[in-house]
């Protein structure tokens, strides 16, 4: 049995067989650890039951589609992540380009079905301290109201921050959901939480992409979650996969009905603001 005290270090030198030369810790973060053979690696703990186990078997669902590069899984327990530690450099045009290529590759990668979990993950996984359960749907507009927007409107509403009379307006935004969702596509390979701090830009000119929440979804829920935090080099990674895979007409008007899935998540983590958020996407879009 594992002790429960056991720190980064220890764990990095058990679960990949290496003793630790270095630790460094950041509060609330992950350790970064040098091992003896000079390899330098990240340590995460979980936050939840079965976190590590979504977040490993996520990573190595994303590197199997040979797409987007991820870092390298070492080692896991249920408490415990190890992955390598990717040297960072700055954003740059040539770089963003070729990823939106490469993510374009990844969607098109495909899934069993809309809301499938990655192979040995688990159902019931999370989107950052959220959870999110992976329930299959074969239908997009009604899995994404049942299983991605309206579970984290009754959570909102449970907690205060979302009041039930403001509850109806996205609700329904969800029964127009099949006249809204436009042409009907197959299921994406999705990194299912792609915000800006998630796409790491190596030292070596290569993107990585980072805490995923994987499952099979619509492809511009990821675009449009890159567009509501911001990301650099924005406008090059579109281009870059528009070149490789055009998106459907109409894409740049469904942003919002999109973005209401990861505007209620932060609702649901954060409070009130993102909840507004969330309800003005919902008036824009119940006006179209």
């Amino acid at each position: 049995m594992v002790d429960c005290g056991e720190g980064a270090g220890a764990a990095a030198a058990r679960l990949t067989g290496r003793p630790v030369s270095a630790e460094r810790t950041r509060s609330g973060g992950p350790a970064e650890v040098l091992l003896v053979d000079g390899r330098a690696v990240m340590v995460k703990r979980g936050d939840g039951p079965g976190a590590v186990r979504a977040e490993a078997a996520g990573l190595r669902w994303l590197a199997a589609a040979g797409a987007v590069s991820v870092p390298e899984v070492l080692g896991q327990d249920e408490r415990w992540l190890v992955t390598e530690l990717v040297p960072t450099g700055q954003p740059g045009a040539e770089a963003a380009t070729r990823f939106g290529a490469q993510l374009a590759a990844l969607h098109g990668s495909g899934a069993p079905a809309f809301g499938a979990a990655p192979p040995d993950g688990p159902r019931d996984a999370w989107i950052g301290r959220a959870p999110m359960r992976n329930e299959p749907g074969a239908d997009w507009p009604r899995w994404y109201a049942e299983q991605r927007v309206l579970p984290y409107v009754r959570a909102a509403v449970d907690q205060g921050t979302l009041r039930p009379g403001e509850a109806v307006l996205v609700e329904r935004v969800c029964e127009r959901l099949p006249e809204l969702a436009g042409p009907a596509e197959p299921p994406a390979r999705l990194h299912g939480d792609l915000w800006s701090g998630n796409v790491l830009w190596g030292a070596d000119g290569r993107v990585r992409l980072i805490d995923p929440a994987a499952h099979g979804g619509h492809r511009e829920t990821d675009l449009a979650m890159l567009r509501l935090f911001g990301c650099p080099f924005l406008d090059r990674i579109l281009t870059g996969y528009q070149d490789a895979a055009p998106l459907a007409d109409g894409w740049a008007e469904r942003v919002g009905m999109h973005q209401l899935f990861p505007l209620l998540v932060h609702a649901v983590l954060f409070g009130r603001s993102y909840a507004e958020q969330a309800l003005a996407t919902s008036r824009t879009i119940s006006d179209m």
